[in-house]
């Protein structure tokens, strides 16, 4: 897959972040198609099945060869309830469910969602190397997708796996949070990913909103130092005049070695912000002092959620 290096990550569909407007989200949609992006990337667990529902109604009316469409099984939910299973009968269940919610007939990558869950679960990550992963593997063998993936906050979860699978059956990998102004953690691991041919999607260029003027949300888990010296970044690209967003996302694709970039937005006008970011040069000036500001806490880490 020759991916566009910014992408259209579906999880605002779900309203995960905020409630959304369901004809404006499918807008969005529209207008990141006509922006040049053809990698969409979603979920069954974004909005507990919602995001894969909006997106859907909107891929009717979009060609099937404007896009290449990325969805994940593993992680779920439903009524605010999160679930977990990484099974070979739900995996292969949950491709067809998907396949059914977003009206296509094929899947071009299909994602073990958030491995880091099933390290705690019986069986552990070895249960998604020797089980979900070769479940999906024989999907592919059938036609139904055209490749394999996994995503982790945690890229050392990522290397486990494919260090432990035969080569060739990870062909992705999808990491947040890990290239962006305040952590550049994926660096270290693209060599090594890179020797085995697997492509690398870089997503949540804001850090799940570290790195923005409106601030974070509640229940973001990042560590008080490193939210104070972003909030401190922000607040100084605002008096430049230079939001700390348009900095975040014109950083994060400045990468050649990393495929794509996944944002989201149930905005059309972001969409357009977003590739408008992306378009213009990036201030040198502007990215040294705001690195500057974030280097004392650069990189310090947290759990998923």
């Amino acid at each position: 897959m020759v991916v566009s290096e910014l992408s259209f990550g579906c999880s605002s569909l779900g309203g995960v972040f905020h409630a959304i407007k369901e004809a404006e989200a499918i807008q969005a949609v529209f207008t990141a198609i006509d922006c040049g992006m053809n990698f969409l990337d979603v979920s069954p667990y974004y909005g507990h099945y919602k995001a894969e529902t909006v997106l859907g109604k909107a891929l009717k009316d979009i060609p099937r060869d404007k896009y290449y469409l990325s969805t994940k099984v593993g992680r779920y939910g439903k009524d605010g309830v999160n679930t977990w299973d990484y099974s070979a009968k739900k995996a292969k269940e949950s491709v067809y469910e998907s396949m059914e919610r977003l009206h296509v007939d094929h899947i071009d990558l299909i994602n073990v969602h958030d491995i880091e869950f099933q390290a705690s679960l019986p069986g552990g990550l070895k249960k998604v190397a020797e089980e979900t992963l070769p479940a999906l593997c024989e999907l592919k063998a059938e036609g139904v997708v055209s490749h394999v993936g996994i995503t982790d906050l945690q890229p050392e979860n990522l290397k486990w796996v494919v260090e432990n699978t035969p080569a060739g059956m990870v062909e992705t990998v999808l990491n947040f949070c890990h290239y962006c102004l305040d952590d550049t953690l994926i660096l270290d691991y693209l060599d090594f990913f890179e020797q085995r041919g697997i492509g690398v999607i870089n997503a949540s260029p804001l850090s799940m909103g570290l790195l923005s003027e409106r601030g974070i949300p509640d229940w973001h888990p990042a560590p008080k130092t490193l939210v104070d010296v972003c909030a401190k970044a922000a607040q100084y690209c605002k008096e430049k005049g230079y939001p700390i967003e348009k900095l975040a996302i014109q950083f994060a694709v400045s990468n050649p070695r990393i495929a794509t970039t996944l944002f989201s937005s149930a905005n059309p006008k972001n969409v357009i912000k977003n590739v408008q970011y992306v378009e213009s040069p990036m201030d040198a000036d502007m990215l040294k002092a705001v690195e500057e500001i974030i280097e004392p806490h650069r990189g310090e880490r947290w759990n998923n959620s």
